[in-house]
């Protein structure tokens, strides 16, 4: 499905800016960071005063979450680090805390909502969750800036979901990628019609087979990445040729682990440096994997294109929109002494994410030990019960076994 306002219109003229003076302008907005950050009391990024071009920024320090966890346990809730104008504080796993602003576009998601066509004669399902995380938040304000309406919806109760989509007349979804299939197929059950026609998703991968049915259904699905630290970082346009940074953030692909930046198209860690003044994170390294793509997107917006998710620098995998991280499936096996090792495994059944966690030990109550996945992954999965020995010694404890092609 063709989208108008991508071939014809723009959310501002930031996204058609010359390469030369994208650069310039985001290098000043950079270096403004960077001063404000030095004037700050006990900031940990050393002063390197004004950087001459952004090649200067591979010189700086590589922040991680492991480090910005460490901060903010020893000075809640934001490690001391520069935070303004706060009006929200959220909570990651970790967990990790993030501030919230209420000023037009914070997360700067309309960007995306814009390109995927949302607008005022729109009403959004927003079916990203509002409690604790910020995407629900995130991409309401998304919505705001473009002049949707907005049905907060949250997750889960699905037969609700379908009831209030046809009451309200909802035409735009936000949300996982494969929640509003659950919801589709249970307004098929209820025989409920429904009006969605567009779909902006996050939060997990949109596979081919899933976008496609939905566009058999009517509905132009594009999907967005983002995080609760950093907010937009790229998304699609209905070119759907990549993922277009977003305005307000300077990307480097870089080696995990070293911080120092790859050729162009080769495969690395994504690290990410956010303009946004009220929390100005610097070289923050989200762990995923992507690279730079060649050439300009066909839609007419300028700025570099990343090819979107290509795994993790880590083991850390998201399954069902949320991460699971290697010292969750440690804390795991620490609750019950006669597990030996436990292998979290991430697949697919139909168009929907599966957590299967596979348990090394000598018998075993699997009802048990489902309790603690949930208590300790926060998400319900399948648990195996396997003999010692029967797991594999390759060093992996999550392991993800879903296919992007």
């Amino acid at each position: 499905m063709l989208d108008t306002n991508c071939m014809t219109t723009f959310f501002d003229d930031l996204e058609t800016r010359s390469a030369d003076q994208r650069a310039a302008e985001q290098l000043d907005a950079l270096n403004a960071q960077l001063a404000r950050i030095a004037a700050h009391e006990g900031t940990c990024l050393p002063d390197v005063g004004r950087l001459k071009d952004l090649s200067g920024l591979s010189a700086l320090p590589v922040l991680r979450k492991s480090e910005l966890a460490k901060w903010q346990a020893a000075k809640p809730p934001f490690g001391g680090m520069l935070v303004s104008n706060v009006a929200h504080v959220f909570q990651s796993p970790g967990p990790i805390y993030e501030p919230g602003g209420v000023s037009h576009d914070w997360w700067r998601m309309g960007r995306f909502l814009y390109a995927a066509g949302f607008g005022k004669d729109d009403i959004v399902q927003n079916c990203f969750g509002y409690h604790l995380t910020p995407a629900g938040m995130i991409f309401e304000s998304g919505a705001r800036a473009v002049g949707a309406t907005v049905l907060p919806a949250g997750t889960g109760q699905t037969e609700l979901q379908v009831t209030a989509a046809r009451d309200v007349g909802s035409t735009a979804y936000a949300g996982t990628p494969d929640y509003l299939k659950v919801i589709l197929d249970k307004a098929d059950e209820m025989g409920i019609a429904l009006g969605f026609t567009k779909a902006a998703v996050g939060g997990g991968a949109l596979f081919p087979s899933l976008r496609q049915e939905y566009a058999d259904r009517g509905i132009a699905c594009l999907q967005s990445y983002a995080t609760a630290d950093l907010g937009n970082i790229a998304y699609e346009s209905a070119a759907m040729e990549g993922m277009i940074l977003d305005e307000q953030v300077i990307v480097e692909i870089v080696t995990p682990g070293t911080g120092s930046p790859v050729a162009e198209g080769e495969v690395g860690e994504v690290v990410v440096t956010s303009l946004n003044p009220d929390y100005p994170l610097i070289r923050f390294a989200t762990g995923d994997m992507s690279a730079v793509m060649s050439g300009q997107s066909p839609c007419g917006r300028t700025n570099t294109r990343i090819k979107g998710w290509m795994g993790r620098a880590d083991q850390t995998t998201k399954i069902k929109g949320m991460f699971v991280r290697p010292e969750q499936v440690a804390s795991f096996v620490e609750r019950h002494a006669e597990i030996s090792r436990a292998r979290v495994i991430a697949s697919r059944e139909g168009e929907q994410d599966m957590l299967t966690v596979q348990v090394e030990c000598d018998g075993g109550d699997a009802d048990a030990y489902a309790a603690s996945v949930v208590a300790t992954l926060k998400m319900k999965g399948k648990v195996e019960v396997c003999a010692l020995g029967a797991l594999p010694r390759d060093g992996l404890v999550i392991e993800d076994q879903r296919t992007y092609d």
